[in-house]
């Protein structure tokens, strides 16, 4: 197999600067892309979708989706939209390995250190059509009785959400690095044997308060929640041992 010299599809290119707001949405986007969010050949919601998402411009969307393009992560059809061209399995991401090498300690260690800091951030920074769409994958949480797959998918969509609305593009990235992380094995199968129906109504109950004070702006309560959450984690991690 001949071995290509071009640079991976997410990765910048030399193209001129673009302003902060731009760049903002080029990066949320290509994280949900390489994170696979969505897919490959998966079409994007509309422009307009995005900007009501992301509380952005539809300007500053199709610019981002401009330089998208250009790094080969979209391809635009006339009349059609835009769709996924990133192939994850020609990626060179780093993102996999280190996930792969964190252990579930260590994973819990950067979650406490990152999720607290982040819902304050996220307080201070959402607009309120973020946080209305934070309640709305709050809803589909509630709506999971004791499918556990649709319950873990949702909660890393919330958590990612949350990230996504500090606007620091870096610290989104780390995210879906956490995000990666608790994909991996060890915890898949612990959810399997603890996330019982029982379990599942208790995490909604404290999601609900959680996205109750963060629409409240109340950050000293939604950072407890956030680590109260933790415990919870952490508490099935012993029970592991």
């Amino acid at each position: 197999m001949t071995v290509s010299s071009r640079r991976p599809a997410h990765q910048p290119t030399d193209a001129p600067a673009v302003g902060a707001t731009v760049q903002y949405v080029i990066d949320t986007l290509s994280s949900r892309i390489v994170a696979q969010e969505y897919g490959l050949d998966e079409r994007l919601p509309s422009e307009r979708q995005l900007a009501q998402d992301l509380g952005v411009a539809r300007n500053t969307v199709r610019e981002a989706l401009d330089q998208l393009e250009d790094r080969e992560m979209i391809r635009r059809r006339a009349g059609s939209g835009s769709f996924v061209t990133y192939d994850p399995s020609g990626s060179t991401s780093s993102a996999a390995p280190v996930a792969a090498d964190t252990g579930p300690l260590q994973l819990q260690v950067v979650r406490g250190i990152l999720e607290p800091e982040m819902v304050r951030l996220a307080i201070i920074s959402m607009p309120p059509r973020q946080i209305e769409a934070l309640g709305e994958t709050l809803s589909k949480m509630e709506a999971v009785q004791a499918d556990i797959s649709a319950f873990v998918r949702l909660e890393e969509d919330f958590h990612r959400q949350l990230a996504e609305g500090t606007g620091n593009p870096l610290l989104i990235a780390c995210y879906n690095l956490v995000i990666d992380a608790r994909r991996q094995a060890f915890r898949a199968a612990m959810y399997r044997r603890h996330l019982t129906p029982t379990r599942i109504a208790a995490y909604q109950r404290s999601y609900n308060a959680l996205f109750n004070a963060i629409a409240a702006r109340d950050i000293e309560e939604a950072t407890e929640f956030m680590k109260l959450a933790l415990v919870e984690d952490q508490k099935l991690l012993l029970q592991e041992d």
